[in-house]
This record gives C-alpha cells, sequence and structure tokens, in this order.
C-alpha cells in the first residue's frame, strides 16, 4: 500500500483533541508561530515519499502546521508537529463542539487514466468484441476475489450485450505460480477457456520457452505505470480505476454513473 494511503486510512480515525489558545515561546512574549517556522520546500523534504505537500500553515491547534498533500490526483489533510519528527493525519476533532478543527479533508475522487492508452492487445476478451462500451479486468488467476469477480462479469456479459470486457493478466508476485499461468493462458489458442479453467482450480500446462512472457510482462509494466497494485482492480470505459471485487449488479451501475454522481 502506498505510504500516502497509508494517511488516508488515518483520516478515517479520527484524533479527538481539544482546542488550546497559543502558547508563548521564547521570552514569553511571542506566540509559538513567531518562533516556529516551517517552509513549502523544507515540508517537502521531510516527507519526501509520502506526498507533495501542496500548502502549509499554521494549524488552529497549539504547536502544529497544518499540511495537504497531494498523491495522485487526491489531496489528504495531516499535521506536523513543531519538532518536526511526529505526523498527524487529520482530520482533528474538539472535543467540546465534535467538529472538525481546521481544513476538513475532501472526499476522495477515483483515480483516472485515459482509457484509450489501455492496450486492447494482449488480452483476454469477453462479451461483445464489437461493443461500444469497454470495461478492462486485471485479474490474477491465483487470486481467490478475482476467480469471484469472474463469476460477476460472465452474468455481466448478458446484462450488457454491448459491452467489450478486455480481461489483462497481471500476476501478483504473492502468488508464485500465477506468472507462468497467465503466459499459458495468453499464449494457449482460447485463452478465455483457460482462464476459466485457471479459476475452476485446474492445473494448467506449463508455458515452453518464453511464450507469453513478453505479453505478461508488458501488462505488469502497464499496470505498475497507472497505478495498479492488487487484483482485480476494474477500469470503466470513462477511465475511472475501482480496485476491488463488486457484483455485476455493481458494476453495470458504475458503468452507467457519471464520475460527479460516484463522488456524491
Amino acid at each position: 500500500m502506498p505510504k500516502f494511503f497509508i494517511l488516508l486510512l488515518v483520516l478515517f480515525v479520527p484524533v479527538m483533541a481539544s482546542a488550546v489558545p497559543h502558547e508563548q515561546c521564547g521570552d514569553g512574549k511571542k506566540e509559538c508561530g513567531a518562533c516556529h517556522t516551517l517552509s513549502l520546500p523544507e515540508a517537502n523534504s521531510i516527507l519526501k515519499g509520502v506526498g507533495e505537500v501542496k500548502v502549509v500553515k499554521p494549524a488552529p491547534i497549539s504547536g502544529l502546521f497544518e499540511l495537504t498533500l497531494e498523491s495522485k490526483g487526491q489531496q489528504g489533510v495531516a499535521y506536523l508537529d513543531f519538532s518536526k519528527k511526529h505526523l498527524i493525519a487529520g482530520p482533528i476533532f474538539d472535543v467540546t463542539t465534535k467538529n472538525i478543527v481546521g481544513t476538513k479533508p475532501q472526499p476522495a475522487k477515483p483515480a483516472t487514466v485515459n482509457p484509450s492508452t489501455i492496450p486492447l492487445t494482449d488480452s483476454v476478451l469477453m462479451g461483445n468484441p464489437e461493443g461500444t462500451k469497454k470495461l478492462f479486468v486485471f485479474t490474477d488467476p491465483d487470486c481467490p476475489f478475482c476467480a469471484k469477480l469472474h463469476r460477476e462479469l460472465v452474468k455481466l456479459m448478458y446484462m450488457g450485450p454491448d459491452l467489450a470486457i478486455y480481461i489483462k493478466l497481471f500476476p501478483l508476485k504473492m502468488h508464485p505460480e500465477a506468472y507462468d499461468k497467465a503466459r499459458t493462458i495468453l499464449s494457449g489458442e482460447n485463452p478465455l477457456y483457460l482462464l476459466d479453467q485457471a479459476f475452476s482450480g485446474e492445473k494448467l500446462p506449463a508455458p515452453k520457452g518464453k511464450e507469453g512472457a513478453e505479453a505478461v510482462d508488458s501488462t505488469i509494466k502497464f499496470a505498475e505505470s497507472i497505478g495498479v497494485t492488487a487484483t482485480p482492480t476494474l477500469i470503466l470505459s470513462d477511465g475511472r480505476i475501482m480496485p476491488g471485487y463488486k457484483e455485476a449488479a455493481e458494476i453495470k451501475k458504475l458503468l452507467t454513473v457519471s464520475p460527479q454522481e460516484q463522488v456524491k
């Protein structure tokens, strides 16, 4: 899991704190903000690898800086203490009012990719090859949730006769046999049949030589370039990236719902 999304995860475990007046520093006459400073370049240096710091400002809580961070198009709020050693993911709540203190986090928007950049080659095709709507599915032949999703895709084919489903084989390193299975599937005469066998727990023949390796490697490289790290992951016809298992009815609804409605 990327470090920035560990922050986003903690956003849903709010830190309860009470607002306190700014204490005085130094000679007892200056407020803390006059003694403690944090520039944008310094903040980015401290949080290198977590996300890009877009905004730094004094927090409404004494002893903290408020940071707005961005990673892969998504933003989150976090707080850095004046010692610059401790990071707290927001939001922070006032225990008296139960309201958020400081900047309120914005609803997360789905990551997106230009669907025209997704290669149609090296795919297992389901549904209507001439379909005007496209769904891309990154799957692993040894992933149990992928097998469960595969059954839903069969249902989806009949629910959406104008839908072309492109299955991209993305074997995860945690499944040591998945890579060779993916190679066998993509190099076989009937890839969909072989994929069905894999998801049914049937043993697939070993790939010969280097067959299928280039196709699988190409998919892995592309998936990583757009931030796909887990299976199953769906990419809708408008480019929205949706990780995780979903039922056929939910996928059908997602294919007809706009990104704006999805955020709501």
